[in-house]
């Protein structure tokens, strides 16, 4: 187990330098890239001046180096549009995205796997049909069209729930108010994961419920109950935690158009808005950071495999 770890670790590593040089080098050679931030209108003595305090003076190799270096420390730089430390601003973001993300990700589970093993047990009947509707839904529907619809229901017409940011937490932890803010772009986002979810359960679960060993359970006289939830969706569990795998690093990209929407402070409206700033200090740690997340997601997805079956070893 600590050999595969190991190994699973070096290959992450490799995947992020990888993933840095790529965005690194194509953010430098694409037009409008770091060297916008000296414009036209300016002179060129102005324009030598931004130049070299940006470090744009240097060669390319020379500057990815240099942040590198600084990354290393935990240092990901300043923004080029106020001079702002990354690191902090990063940090408040991704706290804002992981709660979105996790609050979006149990709604899922709870919905999620319930539905799909009652859809399971009752293969084409008309909570069978009904599900499937939905999942069509879902998966036809654009995310930023259904959060615009809430927000007139429950926010303008309704005036239920508030229509962005979130909550205050500088007075005090608030459970209401949390889940107030919450309720309405986690609700988006897990419509949006929830199909796949659902139909990945009920796969899942048909495949292993007509197995010879769920016959003999049955057989033995095992209560129906205990033939399905302990036999049947444990063997079937595997698979759905690769999909949650799956799901986990779509929750990111996912949050970029629920944060727009919403008017929520995360990474994917941090992404958005330094992409259109040409903030190429700010896009660079968000890729990394997306990317180390995705690695750890993986990571933990293997690792979670053999606690759910012990056949599975890794070497």
């Amino acid at each position: 187990m600590l050999g595969f770890f190991g190994r699973r670790l070096g290959q992450g590593l490799l995947v992020l330098i990888l993933i840095s040089l790529l965005t690194f080098f194509l953010i430098n050679l694409a037009p409008g890239g770091p060297s916008a931030a000296a414009r036209f209108e300016s002179t060129a003595q102005e324009r030598a001046a931004i130049s070299k305090q940006l470090g744009l003076d240097q060669p390319l190799a020379v500057r990815y180096g240099l942040w590198a270096a600084g990354v290393v420390r935990g240092n990901f730089g300043s923004t080029l549009n106020g001079g702002q430390p990354i690191g902090p601003m990063l940090a408040q973001r991704l706290s804002t995205t992981a709660q979105l993300g996790l609050a979006a990700l149990a709604l899922s589970l709870l919905i999620g796997i319930p539905l799909g093993v009652m859809t399971a047990l009752r293969r084409n009947s008309v909570l069978d049909h009904l599900v499937n509707t939905f999942s069509t839904l879902g998966m036809s529907i654009p995310d930023f069209w259904t959060g615009i619809v809430l927000i007139l229901l429950f926010s303008v017409t309704w005036k239920l729930l508030p229509s962005s940011g979130m909550a205050d937490l500088s007075g005090g932890f608030s459970l209401k108010e949390w889940l107030r803010h919450l309720a309405l772009p986690a609700s988006v986002l897990a419509f949006v994961m929830l199909p796949n979810l659902l139909r990945f359960t009920r796969a899942s679960l048909l495949e292993v419920l007509s197995a010879d060993y769920l016959r003999t359970a049955r057989a033995k006289g095992v209560a129906e109950f205990w033939v399905v939830y302990k036999h049947a969706l444990r063997n079937a569990f595997v698979p759905i935690v690769a999909m949650i795998g799956l799901l986990l690093p779509a929750l990111l990209s996912g949050s970029v158009i629920i944060e727009s929407v919403f008017g929520l402070p995360g990474m994917g409206r941090l992404a958005v808005d330094a992409a259109l700033g040409r903030d190429y200090n700010t896009v660079m740690a968000v890729t990394l950071v997306a990317g180390g997340i995705v690695i750890v997601t993986n990571l933990l997805v293997d690792l979670a495999y053999t606690l759910i079956d012990p056949r599975i070893r890794r070497d």
